[in-house]
């Protein structure tokens, strides 16, 4: 949600020339994040984190003699709505003063303010497919960049193919996205991440802890955003941007997946698929099998690895072990070219080479 605030400064001729110190802008606000502007111009952007949406700004202003506006437009990203008090969390400014007017502080957070929530733009409905061809979008020959509050508009056809789509906004600041006039949502690849916290060795074992395998210290936690492909159309799609803080739309891009990674690793000892078990038989009556499938529409076409014995690792980086039969040959004739596929994990279908180990069968296979 936005909300945007405005209140009314006035200057005094003679506080102007007599003023010597600088003034500057104290804003304290209970979350999220918020732009400030002096006469419609942005000063300033401050914003809270995971764990405390409240934040704080000093920000350093030029006021002119006579009237100034200043506007706040306050960025709710969402609120609690479970735990005690949940009903009672605010958000939003709650303290706005301004240091250096005649020599002092001028408390502004209960002044008049006027107040709309939403923005222009999206009371126009800018997001719609039927506002593409609108005069109210004007076409330029430069793109404009790190502008703050700015729509974007632009077409692409559909990548080829059936596989996920998403938009990559890594050049973008903060804002909401749609496709077709569906909401992608909001994205703020701006928002980075601690520099510091990160794991290099990963160990869930123990206690929960929050902090526990931190990955990329300073970089966002998302800069792709997934588009259905029942949004996209045969032909041209529209791709519209609001832009809160700036950003550089030129390089923003459609990208597509043209394969699947898939893996699994089932020991010797481990029990048969439960829906092959039979009422009133052994217990497990059938042995252990890999089961590997593919998303709709997609075949498996390459085996990357496959190992009968004991092979180290984890999915994308697997290894042969001290024992090891490749049966890559084997996995290919009962895999390639099908959605899904089964392979006991026996002796007799994979061969024994190291008769008292306990093996396992590893694959990693490509869908496309």
């Amino acid at each position: 949600m936005l909300l945007c605030n405005g209140v009314s400064i006035h200057v005094d001729e003679s506080d102007a020339s007599n003023q010597e110190n600088e003034d500057h802008l104290f804003l304290v606000s209970l979350g999220h994040a918020a732009l400030v502007f002096i006469n419609k111009q942005v000063v300033g952007f401050g914003y809270g984190n995971h764990d405390n949406a409240n934040f704080s700004m000093t920000q350093k202003i030029n006021l002119n003699p006579g009237n100034n506006t200043l506007d706040v437009l306050s960025m709710m990203v969402g609120l609690q709505n479970y735990g005690p008090w949940f009903d009672i969390q605010g958000a939003g400014p709650i303290s706005v003063i301004v240091d250096g007017l005649r020599n002092g502080k001028t408390d502004l957070s209960n002044g008049e303010w006027t107040y709309q929530v939403g923005l222009e733009g999206e009371y126009l409905g800018l997001d719609r497919v039927s506002m593409a061809n609108s005069s109210l979008w004007t076409k330029g020959e430069l793109v404009p960049v790190k502008e703050s509050l700015i729509w974007y508009k632009v077409t692409f056809l559909a990548p080829e193919g059936t596989g996920p789509l998403a938009l990559n906004l890594a050049s973008m600041g903060k804002g909401q996205a749609w496709v077709n006039g569906q909401s992608v949502g909001r994205y703020w690849p701006a928002y980075l991440s601690p520099m510091t916290g990160c794991t290099d060795n990963c160990d869930y074992r123990g206690n929960y802890d929050s902090s526990k395998c931190q990955k990329d210290c300073g970089k966002p936690a998302q800069t792709l955003y997934h588009v259905p492909r029942s949004w996209i159309n045969p032909g041209e799609n529209l791709l519209v941007l609001h832009e809160e803080i700036g950003g550089d739309p030129s390089k923003v891009s459609v990208v597509t997946r043209t394969g699947q990674e898939i893996c699994a690793v089932i020991s010797q000892a481990d029990p048969a698929p439960v829906d092959s078990w039979k009422p009133n038989s052994e217990l497990t009556p059938n042995s252990p099998q890999v089961r590997l499938s593919c998303e709709a529409g997609w075949r498996i076409t390459s085996i990357h690895f496959a190992s009968f014995g004991n092979p180290q690792g984890s999915c994308g980086a697997f290894a042969p072990g001290a024992c090891h039969s490749d049966v890559v040959s084997i996995i290919e004739q009962a895999c390639i070219g099908r959605e899904a596929c089964s392979i006991p994990v026996t002796a007799d279908t994979l061969g024994d080479l190291c008769p008292p180990v306990i093996k396992s069968l590893a694959i990693e296979a490509l869908c496309s």
